[in-house]
């Protein structure tokens, strides 16, 4: 008996699919390219920016695996399985947009950043497993393909927003501690194209019922007792290293006078050996594995080829926030020689961050549809990721270089085919090579490696800045160009389809 097959798409079908992506890169790009200048509007000082930006990598941190564990598991009729997540996200986010520009101080401010960035990712999360949900295999590459071009086009519209507005007469300066209306607008209608882009998904698309997704994969359901039974037979030792490695990070800390943020990360470690603990205590009692044992057990369990993209994602995301953390105090400072964000200088160098991250995005948009096909088709994805990563590595290293901000147009254009690599090959190897009944929970858990290196840049680079370059942050792309490089050195050991 021949076994189902998932329906072919058109070019508009797998358009469809990834649609809603658009409007959240357009959130996410006005984050990006914003979050630094409002919060250095709002009076902070360049030495504290990891640490108010702490709140997007944490909230991912949390939120990716708990909607991927649970979109796996929900089914709302015609509703679906993904798309509520979808809307509630969307619905969030948009809000959230609303209210950013009109933060009266660095509280709001800050708060509103955790709220929009779990927003985003609650719709963000469940998309990645959509496209393997909706696909078969021999159009994985296609729909991340396609994916990654509506990421790349929603990215170039937020980034490049407050500068169109600007152009339009909108004014893009504003007294010390206001933001500028040129931001406010942008966000106000990046909430609209976001909550508009994501509905049409909705609208458009049909998910099929956990009865044919079955069907077409040929698997039989989760076999719980098998997993409960591993989680029972783990040893202590591996969850107490976690609970000691915690500790010992917030004893440095405390003896080595380290920036307070760093207390973020041993709480985490520990906090994870604790939450392993837990689940593997319940499991020998015979409790039911519930969503934290389901979690934990997933995350020991990743399949050995996921394990080898992660340590390739922890270092290319690392490369990543570096450069949106830093790019605007780098190029102000370095390129505009305005490190004040009061001057009328520093807000034309803003703007121009705005640009510079719109080139990127426009170049990873043409580079998953031109590009990133003909490549992988001549040496596979797994060269071709570390071929884009070796560029990314290239275009930072660059800014070292180039004579004037003009010229980072060109770094730009190296950055934005390592982007187009980064959002499309890794998940096109996964969804091809993972279980599709438990796709959500492990693109939710292969995120956590997007995460934890923003989480790291974050806690740890404001202390090296502070100690090492507090007036010259141009040395962070030295930073990223090293851990890219690393990135790349990682792939080669990546063996896919």
């Amino acid at each position: 008996m021949t076994q189902p097959r998932r329906r072919r798409q058109s070019l508009a079908g797998l358009a469809n699919i990834s649609f809603g992506f658009l409007g959240i890169q357009i959130g996410f790009a006005l984050q990006n390219a914003n979050m630094s200048r409002i919060f250095q509007s709002l009076g902070t000082r360049l030495d504290d920016l990891p640490a108010l930006w702490v709140a997007a990598p944490l909230t991912g941190l949390l939120v990716q695996p708990v909607i991927g564990h649970l979109s796996d598991r929900t089914w709302l009729g015609r509703f679906g399985r993904r798309r509520p997540y979808f809307v509630a996200g969307a619905l969030l986010a948009a809000l959230s947009l609303l209210i950013m520009p009109l933060s009266p101080g660095l509280l709001v401010a800050a708060l509103m950043l955790w709220v929009l960035d779990a927003s985003l990712n609650v719709s963000m999360e469940p998309f990645r497993a959509f496209v393997g949900d909706m696909l078969d295999r021999d159009q994985h590459a296609a729909g991340y393909g396609v994916q990654t071009a509506f990421i790349g086009a929603g990215a170039v519209v937020g980034s490049i927003f407050p500068w169109l507005l600007e152009q339009a007469g909108v004014s893009n300066v504003a007294p010390p501690g206001a933001i500028p209306d040129s931001v406010r607008v942008a966000f106000w209608a990046g909430g609209a194209a976001l909550l508009l882009s994501v509905l049409w998904t909705v609208l458009t698309t049909r998910e099929y019922s956990p009865e044919e997704m079955a069907a077409f994969d040929g698997a039989r359901a989760e076999d719980e007792a098998e997993g409960h039974a591993a989680l029972a037979a783990r040893g202590d030792v591996g969850p107490l290293a976690w609970v000691t490695a915690g500790a010992a990070v917030v004893a440095l800390v405390a003896l080595l006078g380290l920036e307070k943020e760093v207390y973020l990360l041993g709480a985490l470690l520990a906090g994870y050996g604790l939450a392993s603990l837990v689940a593997i205590r319940r499991a020998r009692h015979g409790q039911g594995a519930g969503m934290l044992g389901h979690l934990v057990g997933d995350f020991t369990g990743m399949p050995p080829l996921m394990k080898r993209l992660a340590l390739v994602q922890f270092f290319s995301w690392s490369a990543l926030f570096i450069m949106w953390i830093n790019t605007t105090p780098v190029v102000t400072g370095a390129f505009y020689g305005a490190p004040d964000a009061a001057s009328p200088a520093y807000q034309e160098g803003a703007n121009w961050v705005d640009v510079l991250f719109a080139t990127y995005n426009g170049v990873a948009a043409l580079s998953a549809l031109l590009l990133l096909p003909w490549l992988a088709r001549r040496v596979g994805k797994a060269r071709t990721h570390a071929i884009g990563l070796s560029c990314g590595a290239l275009g930072f290293a660059s800014v070292f270089v180039v004579p004037d901000a003009r010229w980072l147009l060109l770094s730009e254009v190296a950055i934005g085919i390592a982007w187009s690599t980064i959002l499309a090959m890794p998940y096109a190897i996964l969804a091809s090579a993972l279980p599709q009944r438990k796709l959500g929970v492990y693109m939710g858990l292969f995120n956590v490696f997007v995460v934890l290196p923003q989480l790291l840049v974050a806690t740890v680079m404001g202390s090296i800045t502070k100690h090492f370059f507090p007036t010259e942050p141009i040395w962070t792309m030295a930073f990223a160009a090293a851990t890219m490089l690393a990135a790349a050195a990682a792939m080669l050991r990546v063996r896919a389809e």
